[in-house]
This record gives structure tokens, C-alpha cells and sequence, in this order.
């Protein structure tokens, strides 16, 4: 069994998910789809302290980019579509086929929407002659009048059904407004597709999380691509039949317990990985992070969102952003956008071992490049001084 170092498992995951050369890349649809599709998706959340998830995501990689464009190629060239993987996400055109067979295996699979849609045909049925009449709606177009009830128009039975349309593949996302997902009838958004065999997703899953992640624990396997949930059995028994191809094979990890596995065409990759070099900000929704073990196996990074932890009880910031610097997890700092007064701030910084000066010099750089990004005229940072010239 090959015994590949630590270091050469950390980079090739770096490179997959295009970190290697940190906001260095120019965005465009191709950039754009190859990033996507190499990491698995790219993950939407709503909070918004200092960009949203899915644009600091692409900072982290791009550098500066225009958001509009961004919108133009997700929204208007299709570059992209929205589904569920390790949660919502943006996920690459050249995926859909085997999410397509998610999407109608999710009508039977979730068994537990059977009593919902049973009790709720009406609004189903309604939802969409609406959309089929009206064209794109988002959820705030079902509300009731003046808070009245009016049957199958009630809100949270036609939001509710919106979500099982799109997650089944009736319906997709067309368009957002102010973040708000605006549905449309899913073969007026993207021409129809077969989907792959329903034996062979779980190993197209498999394959899909290896590749993203170059080579894998077995701990990680279930925690990358978080969706469908794919039950234990079946799991093994496909990665049983990739080693049994000779798709994958398993290996040791220098310095790190339990089995590893690596799809084989990965194997002169992780021989001689590219080495990261540059400074850049993740978002606490990076697809670096999704898996906290691994960030702890890898990179010996121990990483908490902090924004569903009770104020007086945080250690390092609501909204704190884990700082990358030449292929190593050095630090985490708390950061917020205010928009009125152009000022991005920093509130805290805290740094695994004290910074070199090269470290410092690299987080500056970084907060430049946000700072630009966001529209902001200036950054401050904490009192302390600990990331300003000395």
C-alpha cells in the first residue's frame, strides 16, 4: 500500500480547490464552470456580513471580479444551476445529469413528504399553474392578503411546495432578487437531460468527492457532498467496486490515522503536487472547510463558525474568516463590511504562532484586495496593530 506524505495530501487538495494560486485567477464562464466542477459546488448562505458566501468564495480564488457579471453567467449563460450537494449550492452544467437523477429519485426517496403531499395536492397543482401562467415566482409572491388565510394560497404550504418541485426537478431557480431564489418551470431554464443509471450515482458520487478532494479519509467521504445522504451500505459497497476496477485505490497518510483512498488517475498528482504559495481570506462556507476534521488532519487547523454560538460564549468572532497564506491555515480573523461607511473592519485577529513579517505582509495584501473587492474606500484593523507595520 503507497504511503504518500501529509504535505502532499494537503496540496492536492489545495489545487482542487483551486487555492493553490489564491486570488490570482481571472473569472469567466470557463474559470468559473472548471472551479465549480472540480470542488463539487459552491456553496449559497444568506448572511451577508461582509460579502455573501458564494462571492467571497470566488474572491478567495478570483481576486477582485464583477459581481454583475457573475450574476450574468450563473442567471443568463446557465454557467451554473442551483441545487442541494453539501447544502444549497451553485454546481457546475456539466454535473447535471447525474443531479437529475437525484432530483427524481428524490420523489421517492423522501418518503417523509408522502402525508405533506397527499394533504397539500391543491397547492402543488396551484403553485405551479401559477408559475405556468405568471412565469418566475419566488415565495414572497404566495403570501396571504392582509394575513388572511385563502386556502391553497396560504404561504408556508405554496413555500413548501416550491422547495419539493425544485428539489424534485420540476421546477428551478431562474433568477434571484434581493437573495430571494425566483422559480421557473425547469425545461423553460435548461434544455432536458438523461440522467445517469441509478446504480451507478452513488459511484458517481464517490468518484465526484475523491476528485474533489484528491485523496480522502474514510471519515470524509460522508461529509464532503452531504447530499443525497447515502446510506453507509451503499457507500461501501461502491467504493468496494472502485477499488475492485481499479478506479481507486487505498493509502496511508503520513501522520494521520485510518484508511485513506485516491481515485488511481490522482496518483502522479499527489507525487508531485503544486506548492500554494499566496494570502487570501476564506469564507466560513468554503468548500476548503466543509469537512472540519479534515482542516484538522491536514493543516492541524482546529475551525468553528461561530455565528450560531451565543455572543458571550465566542472565542474568536462572529464572522470569522480563516486566513490562507502559502498553503498553510495560519490564522482567523473577524471582519465586517459597513456599507454606508465604505469601511471594511477588522475587529480581531488571531494568529496560530506569532506572524512573520512575509504573514503580515500577506494579510495586508489580502485585506487590500477585499477592501477593493467589497467597495469599500479603506479597512481598519484592531487596535492591537498586530497585522500593521510595526
Amino acid at each position: 500500500m503507497q504511503t504518500i506524505p501529509r504535505e502532499a495530501a494537503a496540496r492536492l487538495f489545495l489545487a482542487r480547490q483551486h487555492l493553490d494560486r489564491p486570488r490570482a485567477r481571472t473569472l469567466d464562464a470557463r474559470s468559473l464552470a472548471r472551479f465549480v466542477a472540480d470542488a463539487g459546488g459552491l456553496q449559497l448562505d444568506s448572511i451577508n456580513v461582509v460579502a455573501r458566501a458564494h462571492e467571497l468564495t470566488l474572491w478567495s480564488r478570483f481576486g477582485p471580479y464583477d459581481r454583475a457579471e457573475l450574476d450574468r453567467l450563473v442567471y443568463e449563460e446557465r454557467a451554473l444551476f442551483e441545487y442541494w450537494a453539501h447544502a444549497a449550492c451553485l454546481i457546475a452544467e456539466e454535473d447535471r445529469p447525474a443531479w437529475t437523477r437525484a432530483m427524481a429519485d428524490y420523489r421517492t426517496r423522501h418518503t417523509g413528504w408522502s402525508d405533506w403531499l397527499k394533504a397539500n395536492a391543491a397547492v402543488i397543482r396551484g403553485v405551479l399553474r401559477d408559475i405556468k401562467t405568471r412565469g418566475p415566482r419566488s415565495s414572497s409572491d404566495f403570501e396571504r392578503p392582509s394575513g388572511k388565510s385563502s386556502g391553497w394560497w396560504d404561504w408556508k404550504p405554496a413555500h413548501h411546495a416550491l422547495h419539493y418541485l425544485w428539489m424534485s426537478g420540476r421546477l428551478a431557480v431562474h433568477s434571484r432578487r434581493h437573495f430571494q431564489k425566483r422559480y421557473d418551470l425547469a425545461e423553460k431554464i435548461h434544455p432536458p437531460v438523461a440522467p445517469i443509471a441509478r446504480a451507478e450515482f452513488p459511484r458517481w458520487h464517490l468518484r465526484k468527492t475523491l476528485h474533489a478532494l484528491g485523496a480522502a479519509a474514510e471519515a470524509d467521504l460522508p461529509r464532503y457532498l452531504t447530499f443525497p445522504r447515502l446510506e453507509t451500505a451503499l457507500r461501501r459497497r461502491a467504493l468496494k467496486s472502485l477499488l475492485k476496477s481499479g478506479e481507486a485505490v487505498e493509502l496511508r497518510v503520513e501522520g494521520a490515522t485510518g484508511r485513506w483512498y485516491a481515485l488511481c488517475d490522482d496518483l502522479p498528482a499527489l507525487e508531485n503536487p503544486p506548492a500554494s504559495r499566496g494570502t487570501t481570506l476564506l469564507s466560513p462556507f468554503d468548500s476548503l472547510l466543509w469537512h472540519r476534521g479534515r482542516a484538522r488532519a491536514l493543516f492541524g487547523f482546529d475551525y468553528k463558525i461561530e455565528v450560531y454560538v451565543p455572543a458571550a460564549k465566542r472565542v474568536h468572532g462572529y464572522y470569522c474568516l480563516p486566513i490562507l497564506h502559502d498553503g498553510r491555515l495560519i490564522g482567523r480573523l473577524d471582519a465586517k463590511n459597513h456599507r454606508e461607511q465604505r469601511e471594511l473592519r477588522v475587529t480581531s485577529v488571531h494568529f496560530e504562532a506569532p506572524p512573520s513579517d512575509a504573514e503580515r505582509a500577506g494579510l495586508r495584501g489580502a485585506l487590500d484586495s477585499l477592501a477593493l473587492f467589497l467597495g469599500a474606500e479603506r479597512w481598519r484593523g484592531p487596535r492591537s496593530g498586530v497585522i500593521l507595520p510595526a
